[in-house]
């Protein structure tokens, strides 16, 4: 899956604030994402973020 610094992901399941948006801080081994709702920020291994992906939308286009 391409997915760059800057791009926003569409997951399956919701945050506990309701945003399903999240953005790409950090990419590598490890994904490092924060909530576009309300900021909290969270690092994961690669493999579980990209299952939980819906839709990816690059930088720019949001």
């Amino acid at each position: 899956m391409d997915i760059r610094v800057g791009d926003v992901l569409t997951m399956k399941k919701p945050h506990p604030c309701g945003s399903r948006d999240w953005e790409v801080l950090r990419v590598g081994a490890d994904f490092r994402l924060r909530c576009r709702g309300c900021g909290h920020e969270v690092m994961g291994p690669r493999a579980k973020f990209e299952r939980n992906v819906r839709a990816v939308a690059r930088g720019e286009e949001v």
